[in-house]
């Protein structure tokens, strides 16, 4: 798993057991920080040319299995299969197209494993948005919350209304708290810190608030290019101090969630992605919500996403459903991803 914020790779080796409903244990995992060299061809890639993005889309792929393979060494494991989510570098599915890099031959040819990867192009195909894929996996792995909420790069959620799976993302978050925190030589704002010692920009605030996307009605998803475009440009404008822009963006960030969370008005909120970790964050997410908040353990926190994707992998690979159409708005339910074999 790989995503928008650029932190690395998490590899997760996992096992899942049914007997009445699914049971899940990750028995190890590891993030592979990404070298500069990485960050920055991948950060790049939305802007190249259509042969060095398809060099790179094979490159990554025997990267991905490379590290695959030393992880498995490490660990004497011996997996039944590899379960890929790539890279994003584009995802407009209002334009019906998504692109997740990261070539699943290529892994497999490492690797000497069956690969199953690119997970969104069929949903997005029959007319969805080709995410969140997760809420599948909250579903079946994580029914003993009300709500599940991943803070990564983009933040996303997922519950139960009226009877169907509802999921969606929310807003930006790593992936505007960190090129923030860039802007003070740090990686990211570690704790909250930077943004506790800021102040509340209000004007700022009510502009970021009023941005279309937030009185869209669900489904609907956010890719990077939607962050350039329209949320940066905007913070942009304002000349105040970095840590006064991280305040509010991360009182946006908690504003946008509490009005999420109104379809209950009570409940657990399972939260988990590197903002997790943000205590500051956390902390203005509670102040605006009456809901109890939990906080998982590391692991958890960290590899909940690659879990998910091995589930997916897992369905894909007993052709079950996967990808939910009440999540995603697709004509159907389906059972999403490539697979290739090492025969």
């Amino acid at each position: 798993m790989s995503g928008t914020s650029l932190d690395g790779v998490d590899i997760a080796y996992c096992q899942f057991f049914f007997d009445n409903k699914w049971r899940y244990e990750i028995i190890e995992a590891k993030t592979i920080e990404y070298s500069e060299k990485w960050i920055e061809r991948l950060k790049n890639l939305h802007d190249v040319n259509a042969k060095t993005l398809a060099l790179t889309h094979v490159e990554y792929g025997h990267y991905l299995g490379r590290i695959t393979n030393d992880f498995i060494d490490q660990h004497g494991f011996s997996p039944d299969f590899i379960s890929s989510h790539g890279h994003t570098v584009f995802h407009q599915p209002e334009k019906h197209f998504t692109l997740q890099i990261g070539d699943g031959s290529a892994i497999s040819s490492e690797s000497g494993f069956t690969v199953v990867f690119d997970f969104r192009s069929k949903d997005v195909a029959l007319g969805g948005q080709g995410a969140p894929l997760v809420p599948i996996g909250d579903k079946l792995l994580f029914s003993e919350y009300e709500f599940c909420l991943n803070l990564g790069g983009i933040a996303n959620i997922s519950f139960e209304h009226e009877g169907q799976r509802k999921a969606f993302d929310i807003c930006p978050v790593n992936l505007v708290l960190n090129y923030l925190a860039n802007q003070s030589g740090e990686k990211f704002d570690k704790n909250g810190i930077l943004a506790s010692q800021g102040n509340i920009n209000e004007r700022l605030l009510k502009e970021l608030n009023s941005l279309p996307f937030y009185i869209r009605k669900p489904p609907k998803s956010l890719g990077k290019e939607w962050v350039v475009a329209q949320v940066l440009p905007l913070i942009k404008k304002y000349n105040i101090h970095i840590k006064d822009k991280l305040r509010t963006y991360s009182e946006h960030i908690a504003l946008q969630i509490s009005g999420t969370i109104k379809y209950y008005s009570s409940g657990k909120i399972f939260v988990t992605g590197g903002g997790a970790r943000n205590v500051f964050l956390i902390n203005r997410i509670k102040a605006n919500s009456k809901h109890t908040v939990i906080i998982p353990d590391n692991r958890l926190i960290d590899y909940k996403e690659a879990l998910i994707f091995a589930f997916l992998g897992v369905l894909r690979k007993r052709n079950e459903i996967n990808c939910l159409s009440s999540v995603t708005g697709a004509r159907r339910d389906s059972s999403s991803g490539q697979i290739v074999t090492v025969k």
